[in-house]
């Protein structure tokens, strides 16, 4: 039988700025270790530290822009596009745009605070 995820766990967010997390199913909201989504919702000038996940990540702008720094560059992630990073590959997320952004983040296997790798403060 389906299961139905009620609500989502928010959970503390990364950054210069408060940022929404709703993980919807995920290590902490349905225990899934494989995959976790979740819906962000970042204001402006939000930005976090840079990081080389163990995993890889799929994110699907809903509303505003993502800005998506890689070593060599950036890319602006609009309102119906989507961008995805690598396993290994340094990234930067930050929404320096105005009215900030809202997004859903998908991360294969489930996003974990200890395969994340952030930088250092």
């Amino acid at each position: 039988m389906p299961q139905l995820i009620e609500s989502a766990s928010v959970i503390q967010a990364a950054g210069n700025k408060p940022k929404r997390i709703e993980e919807y199913a995920g290590r902490v909201n349905s225990r899934h270790q494989q995959i976790s989504i979740a819906r962000m919702v970042s204001p402006e000038g939000w930005q976090e530290p840079g990081q080389r996940p163990e995993f890889e990540e799929i994110t699907l702008v809903l509303r505003g822009a993502l800005r998506v720094e890689y070593e060599g560059g950036q890319l602006d992630v609009a309102a119906g596009q989507a961008v995805f990073a690598k396993p290994g590959e340094w990234v930067r997320y930050s929404s320096p745009k105005p009215g900030g952004a809202e997004y859903i983040a998908v991360c294969l296997p489930a996003f974990s605070p200890d395969t994340v790798h952030r930088d250092d403060a």
